[in-house]
């Protein structure tokens, strides 16, 4: 189990101080995810959390099933948001109300059963049903990765302390879980000076304690590692060698909905 609740009100603490030292300038820069300025980000960490206080804490499920793929369906909300948000709300009120969604969030995710199943699976992962310390540590991800991206625009330092990013990565290899079922197979993936191993047996990818001889590896530096995975980046920074079966795949493995 990937323990992350306790860290959403220390990181939210930590965007919190970031958003109020910005200028006007700041605001307006652009990231590294397409197309949104640093101001778009903050305004969609707002509307996921204020989605899962809705939903989660208080049960206002959607009356309707998504009419499009799930990833579509995604894009589809996440950019309405934002058209929203870019004419309606300043950076003040953004920062306003975030300063009360961010611990309203932290109680919550708290209050859970970690082993309780979570409203909805972690997708990117291959699952349908999650359970609930894996769904907060999927969106610990999120919520660390945004602030990244607001950091390495506006040139803050980064959180890449290992209390910050360890649980990141612990997150993010999960993803290597949707390779191509290809049974007896093992992948490595290293991260600066981190591994973990994966084995393919019984119809699906396992993790493995054993450092066996790999079929494919993926290689990368740590301030890459996010980068590649939540599609802020080409291939710099990442090494993907072996049996191209596996590492065609593993270059296309993403830990987010994108």
């Amino acid at each position: 189990m990937i323990e992350t609740a306790h860290l959403y009100a220390p990181l939210h603490a930590e965007l919190m101080q970031l958003l109020r030292s910005l200028t006007p300038e700041d605001w307006a820069k652009p990231t590294v995810c397409k197309g949104w300025a640093v101001r778009d980000i903050a305004a969609h960490i707002l509307d996921t959390q204020l989605r899962i206080l809705s939903m989660g804490r208080d049960g206002m499920l959607p009356s309707a099933p998504p009419d499009r793929p799930l990833v579509e369906f995604l894009n589809k909300l996440n950019a309405d948001w934002i058209d929203i948000a870019r004419t309606r709300m300043s950076p003040s009120v953004l920062t306003s109300l975030l300063a009360v969604t961010g611990p309203e969030l932290a109680n919550h995710v708290e209050s859970l059963d970690p082993q309780a199943p979570a409203l909805f699976g972690v997708a990117w992962a291959g699952e349908e049903t999650s359970a609930n310390w894996f769904d907060v540590a999927r969106n610990y991800t999120e919520y660390w990765h945004h602030q990244q991206q607001i950091r390495d625009a506006v040139g803050a330092e980064p959180l890449t302390h290992s209390r910050w990013y360890m649980p990141v990565l612990q997150t993010f290899v999960h993803a290597f879980r949707t390779l191509p079922v290809i049974e007896g197979k093992a992948v490595r993936v290293a991260i600066g000076n981190l591994a973990w191993h994966l084995q393919c047996h019984n119809g699906k990818w396992s993790f493995t304690e054993e450092a066996c001889e790999p079929d494919a590896e993926f290689q990368s530096t740590p301030n890459a590692a996010w980068r590649h995975l939540t599609k802020g980046c080409g291939p710099e920074g990442v090494q993907i060698t072996g049996d191209p079966a596996l590492a065609i795949p593993m270059s296309k493995v993403l830990a987010v909905m994108a």
